[in-house]
This record gives structure tokens, sequence and C-alpha cells, in this order.
């Protein structure tokens, strides 16, 4: 029987380990500031950044919510993110994806000052993290990374498969885990949905990590015994008997691999809270740094 990954107690303890933080800060006349922006008027986004200004306001980091309509023009939205670059009360600026399809995401992203790119999405922190330099890490990512280290996971010398090959989670993950550096130094392949026997592919790894957003995708009979499972997936599923008409499950099925593995993450309550986490890490990595320019 796998021990249990949990995520949301590592997430919570980061949290509070950050409200310390946060308040030596505040003692400093510094308060972390993180802007969020909503465009559109989409369910999923809608939670997210609520459950966002929730976590922040329980550390004590200024929350803002930019909400507007799904018409607004790109150039309105670009506007938005140049004021907030300019703001010095505003660490930490993200642009809530997915945007409207009459919108480059990209192009928003550029916009974005990388010294507040809390999200690390910008080419300028994706390409520090490629080369090993501090930047802004991708959140799902480093959440998994710092969800390793507690659980003292060390992938160094381990075969890694990573399934998904997203530039949110599956590309990162691979740029992180080959790093020569602590927690790292691991051998990464990246299967997708082009890869042959997929299968067996999936059956060497050492630490599996699943990422393509695909209900139940990894069977018990396709990772071997004693493997890390770290499901990143999170899929609604019909289910009349649930209350809402659905349960929420990950990219693993997990009655079937849990028996094998040696630790496994649960959905929800595994990777998922951890990538607020660290959007909070990073708003308040970016106001240490905004305390000692001002010095």
């Amino acid at each position: 029987m796998a021990e249990l990954i949990d995520g949301k107690q590592v997430a919570n303890d980061i949290k509070e380990e950050l409200k310390k933080e946060v308040d030596e800060l505040r003692g400093k006349g510094v308060i972390p500031g993180l802007a969020a922006v909503l465009v559109g008027d989409d369910p999923a986004s809608e939670t997210y950044v609520s459950s966002k200004a929730k976590a922040c306001e329980k550390i004590g980091v200024y929350s803002e919510v930019i909400r507007r309509p799904g018409d607004i023009t790109q150039q309105d939205l670009a506007e938005i993110v140049k004021d907030l670059n300019h703001r010095d009360d505003i660490d930490g600026i993200l642009v809530q994806s997915p945007l409207p399809k009459h919108m480059d995401e990209l192009t928003v992203t550029l916009l974005i000052d990388p010294a507040k790119d809390v999200d690390g999405f910008h080419p300028h922190n994706v390409g520090m993290m490629l080369i090993g330099r501090p930047a802004f890490l991708p959140c799902t990512p480093n959440g998994i990374m710092e969800l390793m280290r507690r659980y003292k996971i060390d992938p160094s010398g381990k075969e890694v498969v990573i399934i998904g090959r997203s530039n949110i989670v599956g590309k990162p993950m691979a740029a992180l885990l080959v790093q020569k550096a602590p927690g790292a130094n691991a051998t990464v392949t990246i299967a997708h949905s082009r890869t042959k026997e997929i299968a067996s592919v999936c059956r060497r790894a050492d630490i599996l990590i699943a990422a393509m957003g695909v209900a139940e995708f990894v069977k018990g009979d396709m990772i071997k015994e004693g493997a890390v499972v770290i499901d990143v997936g999170v899929n609604r599923v019909e289910d009349s008997s649930k209350k809402k008409g659905y349960r929420l499950t990950g990219d693993v099925a997990f009655e079937e691999c849990e028996p094998k593995a040696s630790m496994i993450t649960p959905v929800p309550g595994g990777v998922g809270p951890m990538t607020i986490a660290m959007l909070l890490t990073n708003t308040v990595i970016s106001s240490r740094r905004r305390l000692k320019q001002a010095r």
C-alpha cells in the first residue's frame, strides 16, 4: 500500500512559513501585492482566481482581482498590464488563462515585466530556468519539485517519465529534473500522444508524472512495482451518484495504481494545492527583492 503524498498539508505548511515572512516584510513597511487579471466569465478561472485571493488574504498578501468582460480589446488588456508593471504596490502579476479566442496569450505574456511574472511563463524566466539560473519557476512543476523535496524523494540517477508535453507542466518539469543540481539529476523521458508503446515506456519509470489531462489514463499495469506516482490531472467525470453530478479524478486510475506504487498523490489534495502555494512563494520572493532595491 502506497504512502500518500499529502499536497494539501504541505501547501498549508508553506503558507504558515510564508505568513511569518510576510509579517516580517510588513514590519519593514513592505506589503507583498499580487494582481490577477480575469477576462471573461469562465467558471473554472473564476474559482481559481478566488482561491488565490483567499490564500493571499490568509497570509497577509495584498490581493487585487481586475475583472474585464470577454469582449475587451487586446490593446485595453495591454494597458492594464503596463499599468500593473509600473505600480510599486504590486509584486506579482498574473493574467488568468484561458483568454478569449480573439486574444494572443503570448503577446500578453510578453508584456508582463519578468520581475513580476510570478506564474513563470515569460520567455525570460523560461530561458533562465532552462540554463539553471535563478528565475521565477512555473508554479505547478515547482510545486512538484517541492513535494519531492519535502517527502525526501531524490530523483538523482532515477528514470523519470513525464506523460504530457505542455508548456505549463510537461516541458518545464523536464527542464527542472535534468538540471545538474540538488533535487534533480534525473534521466527524463517525455511521453505524449505520439509515443509508441506508451505503457512500456511508463513501466520503466522510477518516478511517473502524469500530466496529459485524460481521466484515469494511467492504469495499474502501466507502472512498475514500487514506483512513485505523481498525478497532475484534474478531470471532471460524470457521476450520477454525486450531488454535483460529477466526481474529480486525476490522470491516474488511483485504485489500480495505489497498491503497486510506493508513494502516490491523490486527486484532489495532491499537486493542486501546491500550485497556489508556489504562486504565493514567488510573490513573496518578488516583494523581498523590492525591499532590497529600496535600500
